[in-house]
């Protein structure tokens, strides 16, 4: 089992912070730290790498020498080694907020089907062990970590909410010498209508930040909502299916919200069928309707009005994979119109694959991606204006228009990620960019010395 390359960040008298994933990539987040001299040992997130096959090495890691994970959210990227982690003997506390612990078996029971074939007995005894060693914790509430070696002090861990997605947080760690050290995990962007902007912490002696899009901004929520729409009336105009690839947990449910807005304001006709398509992101989107509690105010407020975002009769769930294969089939043959979307977000697998196979050869089609493509992905080759790919061993020309919004962009960009540092006030003495690629780290490095 081949390990992934390590890169200590960080080592004096009180840390050592070595990163097995996640540290000039934008997957695979997996990052130790170990506290001295309590000799407490942590992993924050034990993510899969996503996109290039060759670095699907799993992280060789003691699981025993762990003392207890910490979870920032519930993404694949930054949970879904925990079952390897479990079997390498890993038996302390998984800590990480309530919606978080509903989500994470959701996807690592996908996962473990998915990429291993596990039966059903097998993967539900996997789950019940994650379930058992799961500890959450309320928001901007400090939880003791009990010290490894008696009479040593304590280190303290606190989340607070960072609007990536449903349940995401970052880490404040309060070390035995007073410092504070923070962890951003994935931080969402501002002024999205579903889920409340992160908050910058009070205090970062140490702060560790995401840099997805550390070169990049992104365009407004209001101009999102208005190229999508641009791009529905002009493909209704020319027939065909939109396809949009997106994830099961974040992305598709910000999309359903803005579709159920323009439904709502009559710009969209209603017998259009909106079909999600993704067992999985209707479990999710049944998820997030249950922890209503953490929706912004904006969203809080349609509830109010008797609205129902991510619930609207317009839309059309497709369950059985027969069910699934019958609607490729029909809109292959009849070109009609539709809005189509289902996972995987990178296109990476999922049912999106039987869509783009079927209708990318058709230019009638439209192929919006809302989301993160990263390198090596079909995705990222389709975004890229490839005009030949391969889908299941077999080449498929790219006939299609291809579009990008990057305001459904569930990170941050670089204002806001400037912002963040910004609010931090001392501010921190040491800023280490993580969980992005070199050219964007670059870039908001330079920027955040020379604001």
């Amino acid at each position: 089992m081949p390990n992934t390359s390590l890169k200590t960040s960080l080592n004096n008298e009180t840390l050592t912070v070595t990163h097995h994933g996640g540290y000039q990539t934008v997957t695979g987040s997996c990052h130790q730290v170990d506290i001295k001299p309590s000799g407490l040992r942590l992993l924050i997130d034990c993510g899969q790498y996503q996109g290039d096959e060759a670095r699907e090495a799993r992280v060789n890691l003691n699981g025993k020498r762990i003392d207890a994970l910490i979870l920032t959210h519930a993404h694949i990227d930054h949970c879904g080694l925990l079952p390897w982690l479990l079997a390498a003997g890993f038996n302390g506390p998984i800590y990480c907020t309530e919606a978080t612990a509903v989500l994470v078996p959701l996807l690592i029971d996908d996962t473990l089907k998915l990429q291993l074939n596990m039966n059903y007995g097998n993967r539900q005894q996997v789950l019940e062990r994650i379930r058992q060693l799961t500890v959450t914790l309320p928001y901007n509430s400090w939880h003791r970590l009990k010290p490894k070696q008696k009479g040593q002090p304590a280190t303290y861990l606190r989340l607070q909410p960072a609007g990536h997605i449903l349940g995401s947080a970052y880490v404040e760690l309060k070390l035995p010498d007073a410092q504070r050290v923070v962890f951003s995990g994935d931080l969402g962007p501002s002024n999205t209508p579903l889920l409340p902007d992160p908050t910058p912490p009070t205090r970062a002696d140490i702060l560790f930040l995401e840099s997805t899009y550390g070169d990049k901004t992104h365009e407004s929520v209001a101009t999102r909502a208005q190229r999508l729409d641009a791009i529905i009336q002009r493909s209704l105009e020319d027939g065909g299916a939109i396809l949009i690839p997106a994830f099961s947990v974040g992305r598709t449910q910000e999309l359903l919200f803005d579709i159920e807005q323009l439904i709502h304001q009559k710009q969209l006709d209603d017998a259009l069928p909106i079909i999600l398509d993704s067992p999985m992101a209707q479990k999710v989107t049944r998820h997030y309707r249950q922890f209503k509690k953490l929706w912004s105010k904006e969203a809080k407020t349609k509830l109010n009005q008797h609205r129902h975002p991510l619930a609207f009769e317009q839309c059309i769930t497709i369950d059985e994979h027969s069910q699934h294969m019958a609607l490729v089939n029909r809109l292959k043959q009849t070109g009609e119109p539709a809005i189509v979307v289902a996972a995987s977000g990178m296109c990476q697998g999922g049912r999106i694959m039987n869509y783009l196979a079927a209708l990318l050869e058709d230019k009638r089609t439209d192929v919006i991606f809302a989301g993160y493509q990263a390198q090596h992905t079909l995705g990222r080759g389709i975004q890229q204006g490839n005009k030949q790919v391969w889908i299941d061993n077999s080449q498929v020309t790219v006939n299609a228009q291809i579009h990008t919004i990057s305001g459904y962009s569930a990170h941050a960009d670089q204002n806001d990620l400037v912002k963040f540092v910004q609010g931090i006030q001392p501010p921190p003495k040491q800023i280490h960019l993580i969980h992005g690629e070199p050219h964007s780290q670059q870039a908001l490095g330079t920027l955040i010395r020379n604001p």
